[in-house]
């Protein structure tokens, strides 16, 4: 059986033409465009590694290297001070001391004692020191002694002018009321200072400078 021939009419649906695989080409602006505006964010990129590159090298947090510092000197005296008598060693105190200070070693003695005497010229001035070192059995006995000695009219040990040692008739007497003292404890060890200046010189704090720096010569005496 035949099928009649079907025209289609006025009101029937037209076929949709198929879409193509590919589209078409872009407008010819575009590539252009996209490719600078690709361009541009690399050197922004760019800019912004080497700005952070810039500000980590500024501000480095790594601590910088120690400087060695350059070793410790000995202190030396402020003056010139020659020796003109000793060390005179013992190791009998109260022999060499009088008044309460003969009593304290009496009662105390002490490990060793060290005396001598030095000159020094400052300008026109000329002193006379007496450096003694004492070595107690230890650090209580030391702080006992100087406190004795510092105060006025308790003795002390006699200098190498007041037992006759040093033989020289313009030396002042360093026992006497014009004459500077000066004391330390370090440990075990005290150092008494006694100075006055040759030929009735009058300098307070001169001889007060004198006889503080005379302090750092009870190293020689051990």
């Amino acid at each position: 059986m035949s099928h009649p021939h079907f025209t289609p009419g006025p009101s029937d649906t037209a076929p949709i033409p198929a879409v193509p695989a590919h589209p078409g080409p872009p407008p010819s602006g575009q590539p252009r465009n996209r490719a600078l505006l690709l361009r541009g964010a690399g050197l922004v990129a760019i800019a912004v590694v080497a700005g952070l590159v810039w500000y980590l090298i500024r501000h480095d947090s790594t601590p910088a290297e120690p400087v060695a510092e350059p070793p410790a000197t000995t202190t030396k005296p402020a003056f010139d001070y020659k020796l003109a008598e000793g060390p005179v060693k013992a190791t009998d105190c109260a022999a060499n001391a009088y008044t309460d200070a003969k009593k304290f070693f009496q009662d105390n003695p002490c490990k060793s004692l060290a005396r001598a005497l030095y000159t020094v010229q400052s300008g026109d001035a000329k002193a006379l020191v007496s450096v003694v070192l004492v070595t107690m059995p230890d650090a209580a006995k030391a702080t006992e002694l100087k406190q004795l000695t510092d105060r006025d009219g308790t003795g002390n040990v006699s200098d190498l002018v007041r037992d006759g040692t040093f033989h020289d008739t313009d030396a002042p007497k360093l026992s006497g009321d014009q004459a500077e003292y000066d004391s330390k404890a370090s440990g075990a060890e005290v150092t008494i200072v006694l100075t006055d200046f040759y030929y009735g010189h009058h300098d307070k704090q001169l001889l007060n400078r004198i006889a503080k720096n005379a302090l750092k010569l009870s190293g020689k005496l051990r």
